[in-house]
């Protein structure tokens, strides 16, 4: 794809894998997750059913329990391009004290993604639908898109999955009805105008649902294994010296099967990733560590609105908050 410019243009319940054990759950909270500071606080965008109605947000203060933010039930933005979807709604807030958000706008084509900003998440900038894939006219879709900013680069990073049929044979048969997945990106440092699509990472594997973390010196990559056949369906993490990599290998998972949407952050003395376990049963999960390497199941404590599917956490100033619950509901 040669550099553009835009013009105006599943599946988690709540609760989680079954009942809480009060002495296991009250020695987790005194060991791990510290309250937010005073200034800050954790802000989750996510989206219920097939993404029909919008945008949805919660915060918390330990990373446990979660509270949806007023107006409880209704939406922030509603989805006004693409497919009219707003899956997969990855918010992230800039150097500038702007919010940016990607999203999933539709199932199939054209495979485009969405993008808006916001100065205070209650009033948005027009919706756009960014051809991310125009160079690959056999791309069917366009899913599960990323934001990171490249501090190094002072860009934005943008990385999302598409399947373009036959590209990687070895792996054709492995996922759902054809789909066969590699994560590809782009970069930006307006919004306006985009590098061109390159591949961002190919583990070898059918792969969905992206995520990066800054940490320890590295980045890391955090992905689903798409594969199906035979049942994989579970997160891996790769690693790169640079944000844009090159990534090396993916290692062995870290979570059980069914488990895509991770988001990532370091909360308190240890590094969280919060995931949609979409099937069998289904509920909003975590994972923690101390160092990335060594990984445990925290399921039980998290509680997350009901009907919460794949979103993006994100530490936030507490004023953000505040001015949210402050303002009259929206209509």
């Amino acid at each position: 794809m040669n550099p553009y410019r835009t013009s105006v243009s599943e599946r988690s319940g709540a609760g989680g894998p079954g009942p809480l054990i009060a002495l296991l759950a009250l020695g987790w909270c005194l060991a791990t997750l510290a309250a937010a500071p005073e200034d800050t606080t954790l802000l989750f965008s996510f989206f219920r059913d097939n993404g029909q109605d919008g945008l949805y947000l919660a915060t918390s203060r330990d990373g446990l329990a979660w509270t949806e933010l007023k107006p409880p039930g209704k939406s922030f933005l509603q989805p006004t391009v693409g497919g009219k979807l707003m899956r997969d709604p990855c918010l992230a807030l800039g150097p500038d004290g702007t919010f940016h958000m990607v999203w999933t706008t539709g199932w199939g084509k054209p495979p485009v993604i969405g993008v808006a900003h916001s100065k205070d998440l209650r009033h948005w900038s027009e919706q756009r639908a960014v051809p991310v894939m125009a160079h690959e006219p056999e791309a069917r879709n366009a899913w599960a898109p990323e934001l990171f900013y490249d501090a190094a680069q002072q860009r934005w990073l943008i990385f999302w999955s598409s399947t373009i049929p036959g590209r990687f044979p070895e792996t054709e048969t492995t996922g759902d009805n054809g789909w066969n997945h590699r994560i590809y990106f782009t970069s930006t440092t307006d919004f306006v105008t985009f590098a061109p699509t390159r591949l961002f990472f190919d583990g070898g594997f059918n792969v969905i649902d992206a995520t990066l973390l800054h940490a320890r010196g590295k980045f890391y990559l955090i992905v689903k294994d798409e594969t199906k056949v035979p049942v994989k369906k579970n997160l891996r993490i790769a690693t790169g010296a640079f944000a844009e990599g090159p990534f090396g290998a993916a290692g062995a998972p870290f979570t059980g099967d069914w488990v895509e949407g991770p988001s990532a952050i370091r909360w308190g003395n240890h590094y969280v990733v919060y995931f949609d376990h979409y099937a069998r049963p289904q509920y909003y999960g975590a994972a923690r560590s101390p160092d990335l390497d060594r990984w445990e199941d925290i399921s039980v404590q998290v509680k997350f609105p009901p009907g919460a599917r794949h979103g993006t956490v994100l530490s936030v100033p507490a004023g953000v908050v505040k001015h949210l619950e402050s303002a009259p509901a929206l209509e």
